[in-house]
């Protein structure tokens, strides 16, 4: 019954991450964000696209969370505001809520390194 609002992270370099139970793809990508969760480098803040929200907690709790914050966008209003076309796609957002950089598919260990990282790491300076 939590609401959230991007204003929320104002002042912070963040992504957003668009992701479903019933995505293969992102399934594939969970452990690897699991990894870059725990390096503590960028904040992740997943939105469950077009998902049932008790399969997606049920996933999070069996799989782990890489998540700060995770919502539901059920019927993917939510998605059509950043652009979303499937899943999974990222956001990389600045302080004052710009988006920097989309990945869209999975975000790799070549993305997370050659794209996410250096940028962040800019956006942080």
């Amino acid at each position: 019954n939590k609401t959230f609002s991007p204003q929320e992270m104002r002042g912070k370099v963040w992504v957003l991450n668009f992701w479903g139970t019933w995505c293969v793809a992102c399934r594939e990508e969970h452990p690897l964000l699991l990894e870059y969760s725990k390096t503590g480098a960028v904040p992740l803040l997943g939105v469950d696209y077009k998902d049932d929200r008790a399969a997606a907690m049920q996933m999070l709790e069996e799989e782990g969370n890489p998540y700060t914050l995770t919502v539901s966008d059920p019927d993917g209003r939510v998605s059509i505001d950043y652009g979303v076309y499937g899943a999974p796609e990222s956001y990389l957002i600045d302080r004052d809520g710009v988006i920097r950089f989309k990945q869209i598919g999975p975000i790799t260990q070549d993305v997370w390194q050659k794209e996410i990282l250096p940028r962040a790491k800019q956006l942080n300076q």
